[in-house]
């Protein structure tokens, strides 16, 4: 799925429709909305995300109380004692933002989960689409819930190497 913005859009669709090729839309979060799977995912994920964020902010809370004690007795303690404390206090920061990053980061569970959960129905929507538009006779559909992206589009009307051709450049 290629991105392009809203006025290339609209002019495509004005040489699509002077080419006399067919063209529509689609809303994926309307057909989303729709699909009773889609919304048990959701939800399991949005409990997934509350449980994995405050098994996180306990893990937070734990550092604040260390530290707090720490700034409490460190007046009191040896240079050694007071070194080691540290080094916990940083090694349980640590911890807290692996596990943050472990459930939240770019690859992370929560990331993973929705791969599991999500990507087949998307896979599910892309194959409808892909069965209407060869039926239909459409060049290109998109999606209106995506701001104008461009979803699905016929190889038939690719001109990518013909431009790349035309400037000089060999595929």
């Amino acid at each position: 799925m290629k991105k392009i913005t809203l006025i290339s859009a609209v002019i495509l669709l004005s040489v699509f429709t002077a080419l006399g090729q067919r063209f529509a839309y689609i809303d994926t979060e309307y057909i989303l909305e729709n699909i009773p799977e889609y919304q048990a995912a959701q939800m399991e994920l949005n409990q997934l995300s509350q449980q994995w964020q405050t098994e996180i902010e306990a893990k937070f809370s734990e550092v604040e109380q260390m530290y707090r004690e720490y700034q409490a007795e460190s007046v009191l303690l040896p240079d050694d004692l007071r070194r080691q404390r540290e080094e916990q206090i940083i090694a349980r920061e640590r911890e807290a933002k692996e596990l943050q990053m472990k459930r939240f980061g770019r690859n992370g569970d929560l990331f993973k989960k929705r791969e599991e959960l999500v990507k087949p129905l998307q896979d599910q929507i892309y194959t409808a689409i892909e069965e209407i538009a060869t039926r239909g006779n459409y060049a290109v559909i998109f999606d209106k819930a995506g701001g104008g992206n461009m979803i699905y589009s016929d190889v038939r009307y690719d001109l990518s190497d013909e431009v790349l051709q035309r400037m000089g450049y060999r595929r």
